[in-house]
């Protein structure tokens, strides 16, 4: 088999652990890494030990074993390592196949394709280049539940370390699941009344009858069911904050006299006539638009202005995707501090999960984190164990396909004499676009191989436009499989833009 013109393009790949008992075959495929660039280390199951998988930091490659229980041990190591990529002869794939680290089988003999597929893949799972996962600083302690270090997150902590040191009223905007109750955490944790309580109350949780009971509180009597005396927030949040959380959801009753102790800082409880000093501050939060509301006369503008002295409005995660590793990283974490178990995910999966719009922002994110932790407890998570919607990458294909050159060719030919075929199918523009290449056959004759060349790239291009660079649906599109296009891809020299 002749390899000299297929010199690796996988440079920089970690070492490669070859296990592998037949001696020849072991020779062998040391040769052809060392020929192709790749570093490797050599082993028989005999030689096998605990000092290997320690030191493994690269795929592994489980050849021929002569050993049943040898292989049984070799599989427990892999399952315990499943950070590690592995290929194996073709053979071991029942067993392999439960594996989220197994990358594929191989068939003998080798060639270069196949293997030079298997090692992409090896490489692409090891996340060579892809995003890593910066571990985040823990030295401060206010902001250690913000996590981020976008420009969008670096503004809202420049604010509250603006707002923090006074007693202004803070309205805190932005859509559900952002984070506005931690920004209001961070407010009263820097603040002078730090060392009093926090109080938080969400106002749209609360029936509009029972609102005034729970903020005000109530003296003995005061109603039906009010058997003794009781404080209400307010009086609970003395010398601390008291956040307001979907203040959007507030009844206008109650909204008056809201207004009336953020003026005057003193109320009576419900039915009593004592009046009770409010040392508090107000930090209040909603999603909701309130300047549309108060067009709408659903919210009042006096109150309104009196909450919106210091507004901080909240990101949502679309605007600052660049901050997703940084938050998956702190959710496990968090995670396995209250005891639950790590997951792995590859980088292939964090680019796709940065791709998606999260909706529901930190909130659905950590949502998504937990189910994978309850699925794949101390697993590897690819692209494929994700939930469909979160899936933005292909789907990889880890089993390689070889395809003779003779093969791909008539395939080649086939798929694009087809497409000629099928021409009158095509609409107006495509008419318009192809019509002159074929109006008819030119008395000195056409370049039909090159034609067809032409018309497949074209098509190509329309496929991957189409479906936005994702290959596996591109594939679809063209009723062929993703293998095959991606070898069209390589022999056009085509990225997932169509550009040459």
């Amino acid at each position: 088999m002749f390899w000299g013109r297929y010199i690796s393009h996988m440079q920089g790949l970690t070492k490669i652990l070859v296990i592998e008992d037949d001696e020849k075959f072991r020779h062998d495929l040391g040769v052809i890494l060392e020929f192709i660039g790749e570093q490797y280390q050599l082993c028989s199951t005999i030689k096998l030990n605990d000092m290997h998988w320690k030191q493994a930091d690269g795929p592994c490659f489980l050849g021929n074993i002569n050993s049943t229980q040898s292989l049984s041990q070799i599989l427990g190591n892999l399952v315990i390592n499943n950070h590690i990529p592995i290929i194996a002869l073709s053979k071991h794939k029942a067993k392999l196949s439960g594996l989220p680290n197994f990358v594929g089988g191989l068939e003998q003999p080798l060639n270069y394709s196949q293997l030079a597929d298997a090692l992409r893949h090896c490489q692409e799972f090891l996340g060579k280049q892809a995003t890593n996962i910066a571990q985040l600083s823990r030295k401060n302690t206010l902001f250690r539940s913000m996590v981020g270090r976008s420009d969008a997150i670096s503004d809202v902590r420049h604010l509250i370390e603006q707002v923090a040191g006074t007693d202004a009223s803070v309205l805190i905007l932005g859509e559900s699941g952002t984070g506005k109750e931690i920004v209001a955490r961070n407010i009263h944790y820097y603040s002078r009344r730090g060392k009093g309580p926090f109080v938080p109350v969400n106002c749209g949780a609360i029936p509009a009858e029972l609102l005034e009971s729970e903020l005000f509180g109530h003296e003995k009597g005061a109603f039906t069911g009010a058997i003794s005396t009781r404080k209400g927030r307010f009086e609970l949040a003395e010398s601390g904050t008291l956040f307001l959380d979907e203040i959007g959801d507030m009844p206008p009753a109650m909204q008056v006299k809201l207004l009336r102790i953020l003026q005057e800082r003193s109320f009576e409880r419900v039915g009593g006539n004592k009046t009770i000093q409010a040392n508090v501050r107000v930090v209040a939060a909603t999603h909701r638009n309130l300047d549309s509301m108060i067009q709408e006369g659903t919210f009042r503008e006096d109150l309104f202005y009196r909450l919106n002295v210091f507004p901080i409005e909240m990101p949502a995660l679309r605007e600052r995707i660049e901050d997703i590793p940084s938050l998956i990283q702190e959710l496990m974490s968090r995670l396995e501090a209250d005891g639950g178990n790590q997951v792995y995910l590859t980088p292939r999966t964090i680019m796709s999960l940065m791709e998606h719009e999260w909706a529901g922002n930190v909130r659905e994110l950590a949502n998504l984190i937990e189910r994978l932790v309850i699925l794949y407890p101390a697993q590897m998570v690819d692209v494929n164990r994700l939930p469909k919607k979160y899936r933005y990458k292909d789907i990889p294909e880890f089993q390689p396909e070889v395809i003779s050159a003779l093969e791909n060719c008539e395939e080649l030919e086939r798929d694009a004499l087809s497409a000629v075929f099928t021409i009158n199918a095509l609409d107006d523009n495509d008419h318009q676009r192809f019509g002159n290449r074929f109006s008819g056959l030119p008395p000195e004759g056409i370049d039909l191989k090159a034609m067809l060349s032409d018309l497949e790239v074209d098509m190509i291009r329309q496929a991957l436009e189409a479906q936005m660079g994702i290959v596996a649906r591109a594939a679809d599109m063209l009723g062929m499989r993703r293998t095959t296009l991606v070898e069209k891809m390589r022999k056009y020299g085509l990225n997932r833009a169509g550009v040459a």
